[in-house]
């Protein structure tokens, strides 16, 4: 009788067990953390064994990045950001993430538990970049406020998304309703955003002052 050994994934069917690997990883460490993950209940929701999940990703850690990639990846093709309407940009990303409430505590959790590993991924990187990138020239060309670095400026647009547990904080530990917070993130995008066209009264006057 031949021993057994680590599943090997049939290729027909690899494409189908990894999708639904990824689908169950999302759900389990959205819920627990990596920490507080259990493999065994994971290969449960997945409907395959736990060889099946190390033959695919070869242990806990790289299935959570993968699954936090994953959930990215299905943020990148329905959240766009345009530079010029980076309100916009933020009330879409705030409501993809009330529709896939799993995606940011993902998130949130793979910051706490892989810090360094966290937005390293290649996929991630570029699409960062491009972001960045892209508020940048928008700068330049007077289109978007200057006062702050290009990429800080996507920092706290995406701060202000995620303020579930502060809205807890200060409305008696319920959270901001969604209308209402979907305004006042545009609101406050927008004043983070909009370019100051006012004259500098100030250099005018110091002018006007000196020809006297």
């Amino acid at each position: 009788m031949a021993a057994s050994g680590p599943t090997v994934p049939v290729v027909g069917d690899a494409t189908v067990t990894r999708g639904r690997i990824l689908e169950a990883a999302i759900s389990e460490f959205a819920e627990h953390g990596m920490a507080g993950a259990r493999v065994d209940r994971l290969a449960l929701r997945a409907e395959c064994n736990k060889q099946s999940i190390y033959a695919y990703f070869g242990s806990k850690e790289g299935l959570f990045d993968a699954a936090v990639e994953a959930a990215s990846a299905m943020l990148a093709p329905v959240v766009v950001l345009a530079p010029t309407d980076l309100a916009g940009y933020a009330v879409s990303l705030y409501d993809f993430m009330i529709e896939h409430p799993e995606a940011a505590r993902l998130v949130r959790w793979h910051a706490l538990e892989r810090p360094g590993v966290a937005g390293s991924s290649p996929a991630m990187v570029q699409r960062n970049k491009r972001a960045v990138a892209a508020i940048a020239a928008a700068q330049r060309a007077g289109l978007v406020a200057s006062h702050l670095p290009a990429r800080m400026l996507l920092v706290f647009i995406i701060s202000l998304v995620q303020t579930n547990e502060d809205e807890r904080l200060v409305n008696r530990g319920k959270p901001i309703p969604h209308t209402e917070k979907r305004a006042a993130l545009h609101a406050a995008v927008r004043l983070l955003t909009t370019p100051d066209t006012t004259p500098n009264t100030t250099s005018t006057q110091l002018e006007g002052g000196k020809k006297s």
